[in-house]
This record gives C-alpha cells, structure tokens and sequence, in this order.
C-alpha cells in the first residue's frame, strides 16, 4: 500500500496535461486528400452520405497496410475520425437471392 499513494502522487501531477477534449484534426477536404496521397499513399476504398448530409469516405494504402477514416461536412471541411494500420477489405454479404444487402 505504500507504493500506491506515492504512485497515485506522481500520477497525479500529470493529470493536468492531458486534454479534456482532443481537438478534430480537420482540414479542407482537398488538402486532405492531397495529404493522405502523398504522405502515407491512400486511395479512397469505401464511402457513404450520412444522413446529416456528411460524406465517410475510407482510404487505405496498397496492401491495406495503413488506413484513414474521415467525415467531410457539406461546407467542405474534412476532420480525421479514426486511422490505424493493417485494414482488411472484406466481400459483401449477399442475401439468398444473390442481391447485396
């Protein structure tokens, strides 16, 4: 038990550097683009209209070795929504009927 308040203390003091809310990383939706191209070679996989009228768009590197999700608002603006590495396509489901869902 010693160990813990000493520990906890430490802890303690940095707590204050640390963000309440991280701000969005966001941009103009062609700079992004232009970013996520150069810099780690994505090209858009996947997309859809949200109904609030916001685009998802999925970009992933060749061989899916990164990936990058972002939100682009009507007004142009693109924010990061989430990244990471390791993505893995995957075929659609389909219904009995052989339509895609």
């Amino acid at each position: 038990m010693r160990l813990v308040s000493p520990l906890f203390a430490v802890w303690t003091l940095f707590l204050p550097l640390v963000p309440a809310k991280a701000e969005p990383a966001c941009g103009h939706h062609a700079d992004v683009l232009k970013q996520l191209s150069e810099r780690y070679k994505e090209a858009p996989v996947a997309l859809g209209l949200a109904s609030n009228g916001s685009l998802l768009e999925v970009f992933s590197s060749n061989g899916g070795a990164t990936w990058t999700i972002i939100v682009t608002s009507p007004d142009g603006t693109s924010c990061l929504v989430a990244a990471g590495e390791d993505w893995q396509p995957t075929k659609p489901v389909t219904q009995a009927s052989g339509q895609a869902l």
